[in-house]
């Protein structure tokens, strides 16, 4: 084993325990937040889903990966395999889709401020349930192929014509099959990045606008405190921005992986170290900027000194 996949390793672990541990703590804080009584808004329904995401993402890829950074290969069998990968692609999936609908929502929320919008708003609050739910059905469906292309390593031992992943091996693409697959895969995260960027652009545009308008009273009067809704659609705007970020360097590295005759471990290893940034850092991200974690501290803290 070289040093390359020792250092590989511990990145792994260290960033699957982190990522792992994150998560756990938003899903409890999420938890503590419904048991006392606090309203969950329609964008803690998002984050939610793109909670279950991000574990799907770092169980089934990096637990699995940081075991064969470390050596341990052919530990698992075909259906072990083909589970493992068929969730994170979902996982995956699901989490652009999120991240992607989190952003359309702060946008319709910010513009709400009329009277259209507002009306647009109330009408699609309660369709956001209905379009994640069909997000997870459409992922767990539309990622099927992948069941009848992967098989686990155990047992094999002609890895002629097979693209080894360390504990899991697939049939290679031909050439022609290889170009059609980075043409036509990208299509549809294209299309949801765009969609990101454009609302991320438009809340950008009116934060601005709504800045220029407000100079004038800032000079004379004391600044005003960020309202809660100016300080969720900021968090919202850093969310999105970390996401496409490590995304798209993520596809990089997953289109060079598919262009590679034959990966190599360190290959693999960056392209899951990448793959996981998002689903690590998120967590982190979204409970340092939600002020309730901070008031349910304060409150315990009050009670637990009160007589």
């Amino acid at each position: 084993m070289e040093a390359s996949d020792v250092v590989a390793g511990i990145i792994l672990l260290s960033q699957t325990v982190a990522g792992i541990l994150g998560n756990s703590f938003l899903l409890y804080h999420y938890l503590i937040l419904y048991f006392t009584g606090y309203s969950l808004k329609s964008t803690d329904v998002i984050l939610q889903h793109l909670n279950v995401a991000n574990f799907l993402t770092l169980l089934c890829r990096g637990v699995p990966q940081t075991l064969a950074a470390f050596g341990l290969q052919d530990f698992l069998e075909d259906l072990g395999c083909k589970l493992i990968f068929y969730f994170h692609r979902v996982g995956r999936g699901m989490s652009l889709c999120s991240t992607c609908l989190l952003s359309i929502f702060q946008a319709i929320g910010i513009r709400a401020r009329s009277y259209m919008w507002a009306e647009f708003k109330n009408k699609t609050q309660n369709c956001f349930d209905f379009f994640m739910y069909l997000s997870w059905i459409l992922h767990l469906i539309g990622n099927i192929h992948i069941l009848k292309s992967l098989s686990g390593n155990q047992g094999t031992k002609n890895m002629t014509g097979l693209k080894d992943y360390g504990y899991c091996s697939s049939a290679r693409l031909e050439s022609t099959a290889r170009i059609l697959f980075i043409v036509l895969m990208p299509m549809s995260d294209m299309l949801c990045m765009g969609i990101m960027l454009w609302a991320s652009s438009s809340i950008v545009l009116l934060l601005y606008r709504h800045k220029q308008r407000m100079q004038h009273v800032l000079r004379t009067t004391v600044c005003p405190r960020p309202s809660p809704e100016s300080r969720a659609t900021k968090t919202v705007l850093l969310l999105v921005s970390t996401f496409v970020f490590f995304y798209t360097l993520s596809c990089v590295f997953q289109l060079w992986f598919t262009l590679v005759y034959s990966p190599s471990l360190f290959l693999q290893n960056m392209a899951v170290v990448l793959a996981g940034c998002f689903p690590t850092v998120s967590p982190f991200l979204l409970l340092s900027h939600d002020s309730r974690s901070y008031r349910l501290c304060f409150r315990w803290l009050k009670d637990g000194k009160s007589p």
